[in-house]
């Protein structure tokens, strides 16, 4: 058995509210310096930068995962993880004819850049990327699972965008196996009071919109494989977990 570390919570410089250092690159190499193995880049309603964050993840050895984190029609944060980047842009396509288009307002939100594999800025989202989408938190699970992805909340422990601060509770979703913490260290208190959470695969990341914020290696998987297995091996082993299957 090898412990993978994993952060899959990720914004780049195509969210507006991260900074614009957060390039496919400087991601992959602080994943590196912060010794992790396997990153997520999950943009707020967007995937765009995933086909470059793919290019420099591999030349830093690090596995990549194309997400997203989907605001829901209700205006809960989930995140949406895809076995491949075929799949997660399938998906980019779906979310963004059914988004709100609102202007960016460059000035209060910050840019939306758009990446290619050495970082240079190849163009901007026009539409501000967090407005809520057209799809329900009970919708997006199955509508993930159709791109062969997994959706799960995000960052339950905290108000802004969490599905305890905006419903007040943590109701059954199908298809939903999995919950996210930013804070491992309420992951106690919450079991206790929301024993739905007993049932479902806890994750921890960073949601890191910045490159400060991507933590040193803490979360981690334990998987049948070398440490040195092929890329589509971890992906798989690891969307076997995300889904129950082990």
């Amino acid at each position: 058995m090898t412990r993978f570390y994993y952060d899959f919570h990720v914004h780049s410089c195509l969210s507006p509210c991260a900074d614009n250092d957060m390039t496919p690159n400087n991601i992959a190499g602080m994943g590196v310096l912060a010794g992790l193995n396997v990153m997520a880049l999950t943009d707020h309603n967007s995937c765009k930068n995933c086909p470059a964050f793919f290019g420099a993840a591999r030349a830093n050895g690090i596995v990549p995962v194309a997400g997203m984190e989907l605001t829901t029609a209700e205006d809960i944060h989930a995140v949406c993880l895809f076995e491949t980047l075929e799949g997660a842009m399938e998906f980019d396509r779906r979310i963004d004819a059914g988004r709100m288009k609102v202007p960016n307002n460059v000035s209060v939100f910050g840019e939306q850049l758009i990446t290619d594999g050495a970082d240079n800025v190849i163009g901007q989202e026009a539409f501000f990327l967090p407005a809520a989408s057209n799809v329900s938190i009970e919708e997006a699970p199955a509508l993930a699972e159709s791109f062969g992805g997994v959706c799960y909340p995000a960052h339950i422990d905290r108000e802004a965008n969490g599905i305890i601060a905006v419903l007040g509770a943590f109701p059954p979703i199908p298809g939903v196996r999995c919950a996210e913490f930013y804070d491992s260290g309420k992951r106690y208190e919450y079991t206790r009071e929301y024993p739905i959470l007993n049932g479902l695969r806890i994750l921890v990341s960073s949601d890191a919109h910045n490159l400060w914020s991507i933590r040193d290696k803490d979360a981690f998987f334990e998987l049948d494989l070398s440490p040195d297995a092929p890329e589509t091996s971890v992906r798989r082993e690891i969307f076997r977990l995300l889904r129950g299957q082990i």
